[in-house]
């Protein structure tokens, strides 16, 4: 099964990042957060992907062009014009990139990836958010749902400190981090069938999130998987220092190939 990763968009709410490199190539811990999505699905089993690109779009294809040569030991014989690999750390990926247009509208991105995607169902996410959804019981509950698509529902914590006043304005309680208002969001991890094509009818100016959705929720054609475990996007500044922390404390919830092999490749 094909996994698409949306790593097309502008990403201005981190210009301290994105005037330089696409959003989904800011670092995590010294790799790309697009990297991270991958060694998600990675971790499960699937190793085919469409990344849906735009803005700065080279970037993308320079790091996986030069993706051999970044991570593994090599000689370069100038002489001979040569460049001889020996400690080879790679993926089991195979990577198409697909350039979308630079402002072209999430749907219309997806839509750009119809003649890849085929009949076959496939997954979707968004290239700067990373958690630790079972992808196994995602994909499993999608099929016995009967649904064209299924989103990854998630509740995010709260962005600021929560206070809760009595009427004489006295702070009775303070919470850093709270948990948010409990509503679920869209967290991505979709799983879609085919079908879901039909319903990108605004071509490159199709918005996902709107249209689409909102009527394959009107036909009872949109399930919802709730995942209350990890789920954090990165669309600050303030977000990638969290995210890097924890990858640091080599604690990143997101990290399950780090749990399985004891410690990130080099």
């Amino acid at each position: 099964m094909k996994v698409l990763i949306l790593a097309g968009g502008l990403g201005t709410r981190l210009s301290e990042e994105t005037d330089v490199r696409p959003k989904p190539m800011v670092e995590i811990g010294g790799r790309p957060v697009l990297w991270h999505i991958m060694k998600i699905y990675s971790y499960w089993g699937y190793n085919e992907f469409v990344v849906l690109t735009g803005y700065k779009s080279h970037v993308i294809k320079d790091f996986f062009i030069n993706y051999y040569t970044r991570y593994s030991d090599i000689t370069v014989d100038m002489a001979a014009n040569a460049v001889e690999i020996h400690q080879c750390r790679s993926e089991p990926w195979r990577v198409t990139m697909l350039y979308t247009g630079k402002n072209t509208m999430t749907g219309g991105r997806l839509l750009a990836a119809k003649d890849f995607v085929g009949k076959e169902r496939f997954m979707l996410t968004y290239g700067d958010g990373v958690s630790d959804v079972d992808i196994a019981d995602l994909i499993q509950k999608h099929e016995a749902s009967g649904k064209a698509v299924t989103m990854t529902a998630v509740k995010p914590a709260g962005r600021f400190g929560a206070l809760v006043i009595e009427k004489d304005g006295s702070v009775i309680s303070f919470a850093e981090k709270p948990e948010g208002d409990g509503a679920w969001i869209n967290g991505g991890f979709f799983v879609m069938e085919s079908g879901v094509f039909d319903y990108l009818t605004e071509g490159c100016a199709t918005v996902l999130e709107r249209k689409p959705l909102e009527t394959l929720a009107k036909d009872g054609n949109l399930y919802a998987y709730k995942h209350d475990g990890f789920w954090h996007s990165m669309d600050t500044l303030k977000d990638k220092n969290n995210l890097t922390a924890m990858w640091n404390s080599k604690k990143a919830p997101w990290a399950l190939w780090q749990r399985q092999n004891g410690s990130d490749p080099a």
